[in-house]
């Protein structure tokens, strides 16, 4: 197939775009900057250029492409009115990829979270929470996957808390960024509370299933890790850079305050049977443990 990918500089983009060119298929990228576009060109992709918010260059985009696999999102988490602003420019984003697919049975496969559980793990048959401050993100998943009936073969790749890929990436990762700039490797809650997890490069792997297989309309999980505990996380990361750990307040953690301290740990095992998808690559701790550095 011949793809087009949003989003594929980013930690999971870099690993999904190598993923596809190594499977057969060719990638037609979205790049905002010259250097995402040079990243984008020598890992073998062609280039589309433009901004998530060019909805017409997506448009564009999706025309010319077999499939669609659209993993772009704002980087501006620094307040709740900056999160909903990434929000609504991906929601915008994705309907219009939407409607262009309309009608052709050409794959359309987004991303999400995993949904929270009160007293257990999710699966793929929960909804997502249509309540909170990413709220948003869960309608606009809703409307791709009823595209299904609308003659675009949808789903979602649901990802966990913390992507992961040489020590860096997901909540693991703002943990560690918040270690270096405060000098505690701090955690909020009790530190119980469990976050799933996964390796980019194992992600990579299921967005390509879901693209080449997966039925309209359905929803998988990209979990190798069911749930770490933010303790354990922030042990690792504060043996690693030498800092002390600690409890801190949960407003430290901003607009994510919320989130962070929610015990939601997720299964994968649906997943795994019915596409085959097996986690390879090694997990969080383990990852944080080989590749953090003071």
């Amino acid at each position: 197939m011949h793809v087009l990918v949003t989003g594929g500089t980013g930690t999971i983009g870099t690993a999904v775009v190598a993923e596809l060119l190594t499977g057969g298929h060719t990638v037609l990228a979205l790049a905002r900057s010259d250097a995402s576009a040079k990243a984008l060109e020598s890992a073998g992709a062609k280039v589309l250029r433009g901004a998530l918010a060019d909805l017409d260059v997506l448009r564009s985009g999706a025309a010319q492409s077999d499939g669609v696999i659209s993993l772009a999102f704002g980087r501006d988490y620094a307040s709740p009115d900056a999160l909903a602003r990434s929000i609504a420019e991906e929601s915008a984003a994705v309907t219009a990829l939407g409607e262009e697919l309309l009608g052709s049975d050409r794959p359309f496969v987004t991303v999400s979270g995993t949904p929270w559980v009160p007293g257990r793990a999710s699966t793929e048959a929960d909804p997502l929470r249509t309540e909170g401050p990413v709220a948003g993100r869960a309608r606009s998943v809703t409307a791709v996957l009823d595209l299904a009936s609308r003659g675009v073969r949808s789903s979602a790749v649901r990802m966990p808390r913390t992507v992961h890929d040489q020590g860096h990436g997901g909540f693991a990762g703002m943990l560690t960024e918040a270690a270096r700039r405060s000098g505690v490797a701090g955690y909020p809650g009790d530190g119980t509370q469990r976050w799933p997890a996964v390796h980019a490069r194992d992600a990579a792997v299921l967005f390509r299933l879901a693209l080449e297989k997966a039925p309209a309309g359905t929803s998988w999980h990209a979990v190798a890790d069911e749930g770490d505990a933010v303790r354990d996380i922030a042990a690792v990361i504060g043996r690693r850079l030498g800092l002390p750990v600690e409890r801190v307040p949960d407003e430290n953690f901003g607009p994510f305050a919320p989130i962070f301290a929610m015990d939601q740990p997720a299964s994968s095992a649906h997943t795994r049977e019915a596409l085959g998808w097996q986690p390879a690559h090694p997990g969080l701790l383990e990852d944080l443990e080989n590749n953090l550095r003071p």
